[in-house]
Order: structure tokens, then sequence, then C-alpha cells
């Protein structure tokens, strides 16, 4: 029963095996979906999913299959559902727009009833070829029309985003589990779990031997005739020492409530042997700054870095490598503040020569390298870059981990 089901879900990557599948067919046989769409649904989700990032694709594979038995409104194509994910925009631009919006004329209120509504709906995905935002006619975002989401119609339909007004009638391409994908910017508690990968315990000698271990204890009061043996060691510590270099301002300011995130993670993890935060403006030149401010004379010089943070140290670079080719081959490309006679390009070299352990984590990085990224190619090909998702922090803590 509903074999084109499971090869819909192999086709689309997900990791489904016969056994797996024939434990869902005993579930059907038992009765245990009760003859529902959405008792299967569930009794499918946990039998054949593996792992919490795989279940925004599960969704996905499910709509699409079953999309016969749901309504035609639900037909929400991938392409349309990507116009209106508006889920990476800038905390200030969502705080300025959600003040504008609480200061809607009434009189803008859509009075179509819900069968116009979705009449219109049907008619405007079928002919609508490119996305929108901002205006009153097509489905989008931010605007007046009753269709899309972020927008100042009261009523209507949302498709895709998140509550506003909690006025729509009707919900269309609500992804409830997307951000657990592994390829969505990362959160505080996503940044934590990942964090802790960097790992690299030692027994200190000159510690006292106060630490209880349940494995000595068991093995001791064994050898002991079962009499009770409490056994302590000296503890073990994290001898990981983590240099963590933010760019700060421009083009990161979209990714301000990110990099709090981050340093918050950071700071959160108190295992390390050290923590040293600085932060940089395009690129890293003769001096770091202490603030994400990045005002002149509250800075360090970078060359005081290499003299005292040892080559131990595992750095991670966050930025997006948005610079104009000057800035990172001038010696006078730093703008904001000194260059110290050294390109921001020979700079990076030196950080490279003196941590032997380094990555840079971008949070837009494009696949390809387009002529207008002439910068962020170049320094990919010097350092290992990763994009700063979920499965790009893993792979980036693996590679500061190896040996």
């Amino acid at each position: 029963m509903f074999s084109g089901f499971f090869y819909t879900l192999r086709a689309k990557g997900m990791d489904v095996n016969p056994g797996e599948w024939l434990t869902l067919q005993a579930a059907l046989d038992k009765g245990l979906c009760n003859s529902s769409l959405t008792d299967f649904y569930y009794v499918a989700r946990m039998i054949l999913v593996k792992n919490e990032t795989e279940y925004d694709k599960f969704d996905s594979i499910f709509l699409e299959y079953f999309k016969g038995i749901r309504s035609d409104s639900d037909d929400v194509t991938d392409r349309m559902l990507r116009w209106l994910d508006k889920t990476d925009l800038t905390q200030e631009f969502a705080d300025e727009y959600e003040m504008k919006r609480h200061f809607m004329n009434e009189q803008e209120k859509n009075e179509m009833d819900h069968a116009q509504i979705k009449e219109e709906y049907e008619e405007k995905k079928a002919n609508q070829d490119s996305e929108h935002n901002g205006g009153s006619i097509w489905i989008g975002t931010m605007g007046k029309t009753a269709f899309g989401n972020l927008g100042g119609n009261l009523g209507g339909i949302r498709i895709g985003g998140q509550t506003g007004y909690q006025s729509a009638f009707e919900v269309i391409g609500e992804r409830k589990f997307k951000d657990f994908r592994n390829d969505r910017i990362l959160d505080n508690r996503q940044f934590q779990a990942a964090l802790r990968r960097l790992r690299q315990y030692s027994a200190r000698l000159d510690l006292p031997e106060d630490e209880f271990s349940l494995d000595k204890t068991v093995e001791a009061t064994c050898d002991n005739g079962g009499y009770l043996r409490i056994i302590y060691e000296r503890p073990r510590k994290n001898t990981v020492k983590l240099l963590l270099l933010m760019d700060s301002g421009g083009t990161m300011i979209p990714y301000s409530s990110l990099l709090n995130e981050l340093f918050q993670s950071v700071n959160k993890s108190n295992h390390y042997k050290d923590v040293k935060t600085y932060y940089f403006h395009n690129c890293i030149y003769s001096h770091l700054y202490n603030t994400p401010e990045c005002e002149n004379g509250d800075w360090i010089e970078t060359e005081w870095l290499f003299k005292n943070l040892d080559n131990n140290y595992k750095v991670i670079i966050v930025g997006d490598a948005a610079m104009a080719p000057e800035e990172l081959y001038s010696d006078t490309g730093n703008y904001r503040g000194p260059n110290g006679g050294l390109s921001g390009w020979e700079w990076l070299c030196l950080m490279k020569k003196n941590y032997k352990k380094i990555v840079w984590l971008n949070p837009k990085m494009a696949p390809g390298n387009a002529p207008w990224r002439e910068a962020e190619t170049a320094v990919k090909g010097l350092l290992p870059m990763y994009k700063l998702t979920v499965d790009g922090l893993k792979e980036a803590m693996n590679e500061l981990m190896k040996h």
C-alpha cells in the first residue's frame, strides 16, 4: 500500500529502508492509523524519520505526494515558498516593519469574502512568475494583498511565514520544522551543541583527586567482595584554547543577532581552557577591536596577538568576506584604521602562518566563484571556509579538531 510514497521518499533523498517500510505496512494492517490521513502522517513520521533535521523534508514530501487528497489551494510550489521566505530579515527591519503595520489605516482592510479571496488567490498563483514584496496586486510579502505573509491586510490567506495578527482564515505551506534543518542558520542551542565538539581532555597532575569515578568505584567494589569502595580521580580538563574573531558593521549588520548568539554561546561554554574574542571590519588588518563598535583606539595590535596567544589556539573567523578587492589587496585598503604597511591579504596569510588550526565561517557563502565575489573567492582559497549553518559549523569544528 502507498508504494509510490515509498519510492517518492527515496527519490527525494530520505533514507527509508525496506524494513522500515514493512513496519509501516504492519502498522496499517493493525489499524493503528485509524483510516485517518493525519494519523497515518504521524505514524509514518515516527517510523520512517530517523532525525529531527529531516522533519521538514518529510513534511514537504508528504504534502507533495498526498496533495490530491488535500484541497487544491495547498498546491504551493517550492519556488513560491522561497519567494515568501523572509525568515532571515534583520531584527532592525522586522521591528520597524512591525511598528508601521500597527499604524495601518483600518480602511485598508480587504473586504472580499473568503470565496472571493480564494478565487483570486488561485488566479494569481497560476499566473505569477516572479517574487513580489511590498505590493498590492500579487502574492508576496509586506504588501496589502489578502495572500502572502508579513502584510498589512487583516484576514485572508497566509502562505508560509509567521503569524502576525492571527487573522488569516487559512494557512498554506506552513513548515513547522524548517528550523530543524541542517542547512538553516544557527540559533543559540545549535551553536552550543556544535561548540561542544571542541574538546581535548587531559588529566592534569597538579589537580587533587576529587572527582567521583563511577567506573572505578564499580570495579573496586566488585574487587572488594561487594562492599562499597568509592574511588576518586583527578578531573580531566578541556585543554582547548579558542580565539574568536568576528566581522562587525557594514554588510554584517543583518547578522548582528546571529553574531550575538555565537558570542553568548561561546561564553556559556565555560569548559574551554581560554577564550579570547576580538572584532574587525571587513578584513583583519594591523589592529583588532575589543568591541563590536570597532572604535579607533579601543583595540589591540594584531602583532600582539601573535606574540601572546600561541599557535595552539584554535581560531574561528566569522565574516561574509564581502569587500572590494582593494580592501583585501592594497596596503591602504583599510579605510577604518591603520594597515601597518601590509594588505589585508598579507595579514590573513600571517594569521594562517601563526595558527595551525583556523577556519572561516560565512553566514551567506554562495556556491561557485562569481566575479563580483572576488574577495570571498580569494579568502576561500586561503582558509577553510564553511557556511554558517548547522552542517557547516559541524564541518568547521571537525576541521579544527583534526590532528
